[in-house]
C-alpha cells in the first residue's frame, strides 16, 4: 500500500513543545516513524527550524531518514509562490507560508499539515490555494491541522 505523502511545516515541530498542540503533534511524528507518512522536508522548513530552539530542531533530526523525502524550493514552487502572492491569499509577511504551500504542492504531497490557522488551515486560504492552483494546472492541496490526521 502507498503510504501517504505529508508536508508539516514548522508550526508542527515547534507544537511538539507547546501543551494545546504537543499531543497530536507528537503523535504525527511518531506515525512517521511507524512508517504511517512519509514526512516531506524543504530547505525551507529547514532554514526556518534554524531559528528555532534546538529541542524544536532536534524533532527533525531524531526522525529516521528512512522515512523523509527532500525537496527544494524549485523556480517552479517560487513561481507558484509568485502566483499565490499575486492573487493576494497572503500579504508580503507571510511570503513563508506561501512558500511552503508551494513547495508541497510542485513536491505532490498527498496533504500539508500546520497548526497555523491565520494563513494555511483556514477555508479561505485554502479555497485561495486550490483556485491558483487549478489556474496553473496543479491539483488541489489538502491542508489540514495534525488533529485532523492523526490516529485518535
Amino acid at each position: 500500500m502507498k503510504k501517504l505523502r505529508l508536508y508539516a511545516d514548522a508550526s508542527v515541530f515547534g507544537g511538539c513543545f507547546d501543551p494545546e498542540f504537543a499531543v497530536e503533534s507528537r503523535r504525527l511524528f511518531d506515525e512517521v516513524s511507524v512508517a504511517r507518512f512519509v514526512l516531506i522536508v524543504s530547505d525551507a522548513l529547514v532554514a526556518e527550524l534554524q531559528s528555532a530552539p534546538e529541542r524544536v530542531r532536534d524533532v527533525l533530526e531524531k526522525l529516521d531518514r528512512e522515512h523523509i523525502e527532500t525537496v527544494s524550493l524549485t523556480p517552479e514552487a517560487s513561481e507558484l509562490c509568485d502566483a499565490y502572492m499575486e492573487a493576494g491569499i497572503v500579504g508580503p509577511a507571510s511570503r513563508e507560508d506561501a512558500e511552503h504551500i508551494a513547495i508541497a504542492t510542485v513536491a505532490g504531497a498527498d496533504l500539508i499539515v500546520s497548526w497555523n490557522f491565520r494563513h494555511i488551515v483556514h477555508f479561505e486560504k485554502i479555497a485561495g490555494y486550490n483556485a491558483v492552483n487549478e489556474l496553473h494546472g496543479y491539483r488541489s492541496v489538502r491542508i489540514f491541522s495534525p488533529k485532523e490526521v492523526v490516529t485518535p
